[in-house]
């Protein structure tokens, strides 16, 4: 590839900091304004705005390990995903992100890390017990979404369908019981996010992008919320809709459709707002350059029609229980949280989950777009799915039914904007500052949820 004048080339790298510099005061600007409406007004119910933490500068048994993984991803990772066979990057991807993941957890310990973040007062596990009979509960679900209701659901089993209450449900009955499990399930299945974009960023782009994208995503600041949390789960379930809808518009086989319906069926049932990935969904056609054939598109909506289908049938209707979420939000601090701040401060968590190479990625993404007709075919094509996923989260974001935790929420977004780091020269500089945000974040706060 013929390489672009010197000073072209200093000019991007400006046009990069600038960039990251503008996201960095964007994170700033919110912390500032954040404390002094907390401090006055105590509207926002987070103790470091904007993110949902605690000041609490701290080391743990997981801290050697982080250190140990973001000094070789740093050093070795964009030459070893240079070279690896493709098979063996996918899986050393997901290795390597176990590791970043699982050590930054244990960074605050196993109880405080792991084990204990499921079974919070407002998380799954505590419900656990009232899913003795499944199909009654199912039944029953609606009726327990606003507050003041007999038996009120926790906060988080309230705010999504019930598949992602059925899960760990689940996991109960086949003998995998307590918070550990649960937290290890979170981690194990969520790391598998990044090998899903790369999956679906190698079908619809090409092989050299998501060989640069790779050491981006397994060093990735969300990590910290990944594990362990649910919604890292969520991130993986939704990432493989898209990655097997992308094999199956280009052509690898139409049977990928089905399953990429059934995935995209499930995501809709564990989280409300993830029916955005639609959005993503249709730009994957667009970004393959394909015609959306009928024998995939029946396949993909006979596939996606499986899990709403069974909820159904089992007594839970959709809508409903949405519109009873909408009533059970602003019941709570959904309703008190001021919109005029979390509008842009979210926008502040997700600078603080993709980090600041991101917030460069993205401006060399916007470039590509506008110039559409000079761009390599591959970077636009990678810049159009990261375009859909940056829509798609703005349309959480203006809804208003995101205010604050979306460090967490939006993890299933925020993979999809990581891809865009492939863009970017000098990647060892960049991973670096990912690295490092991310290891700060993990040690000086402790995040919740």
């Amino acid at each position: 590839m013929t390489q672009p004048p010197l000073r072209d080339r200093y000019a991007g790298l400006r046009a990069d900091l600038c960039a990251a510099s503008a996201a960095a005061l964007l994170v700033l600007v919110a912390v500032l304004v954040g404390r002094h409406i907390q401090d006055t007004r105590r509207t926002l119910f987070v103790h470091w705005p904007p993110l949902l933490a605690d000041w609490d500068p701290h080391l743990g048994p997981g801290t050697p390990a982080a250190v140990l993984v973001a000094v070789a991803v740093v050093a070795y990772g964009p030459c070893v995903a240079a070279r690896l066979p493709w098979r063996g990057l996918l899986l050393a991807a997901w290795a390597a992100a176990l590791a970043w993941t699982w050590s930054l957890a244990l960074v605050d310990g196993w109880q405080r890390g792991v084990a204990g973040r499921l079974t919070a007062r407002n998380e799954y596990l505590r419900v656990i017990g009232r899913f003795h009979d499944l199909p009654a509960a199912l039944r029953d679900f609606t009726h327990h979404i606003v507050s003041g209701s007999p038996a009120p659901w926790p906060a988080h089993v309230a705010g999504h369908p019930p598949a992602a209450t059925v899960t760990f449900v689940l996991l109960d009955r086949a003998g995998l019981r307590g918070g550990g499990w649960a937290g290890a399930w979170c981690i194990t299945v969520g790391a598998t996010a990044c090998v899903a974009v790369l999956v679906a960023v190698r079908a619809l782009a090409d092989e050299r992008l998501a060989r640069r994208a790779a050491p981006f995503l397994v060093l990735a600041p969300a990590a910290v919320w990944v594990g362990a949390s649910a919604d890292g789960y969520f991130a993986a379930i939704a990432a493989w809709a898209v990655a097997l809808l992308a094999l199956a518009v280009t052509g690898r086989s139409a049977a990928w459709a089905a399953g990429s319906g059934l995935l995209y069926g499930l995501t809709c049932y564990l989280s409300y707002g993830l029916t955005l990935f639609a959005l993503i969904g249709a730009a994957v056609p667009v970004a393959g350059r394909r015609r959306v054939r009928p024998v995939p598109l029946v396949l993909f909506l006979a596939g996606a029609a499986v899990v709403p289908t069974v909820f159904t049938l089992a007594g839970f209707d959709w809508w409903e229980g949405y519109r009873l979420l909408v009533t059970r939000y602003y019941q709570g601090v959904g309703g008190i949280r001021p919109y005029g701040y979390w509008v842009w401060a979210n926008l502040a968590c997700t600078v603080l989950i993709t980090g600041l190479a991101t917030a460069a990625g993205l401006r060399r993404t916007g470039v590509c777009l506008v110039r559409r007709r000079t761009a390599p075919r591959a970077e636009f094509r990678l810049a159009l799915l990261v375009a859909a996923a940056l829509l798609a989260l703005l349309a959480a974001d203006l809804s208003g039914m995101s205010k604050a935790e979306t460090e967490r929420i939006w993890l299933p977004f925020a993979m999809w904007l990581l891809p865009a780091c492939a863009l970017l020269p000098r990647p060892r500089g960049w991973l670096t500052v990912q690295a490092a945000l991310a290891l700060l974040l993990n040690h000086l706060l402790l995040t919740g949820w």
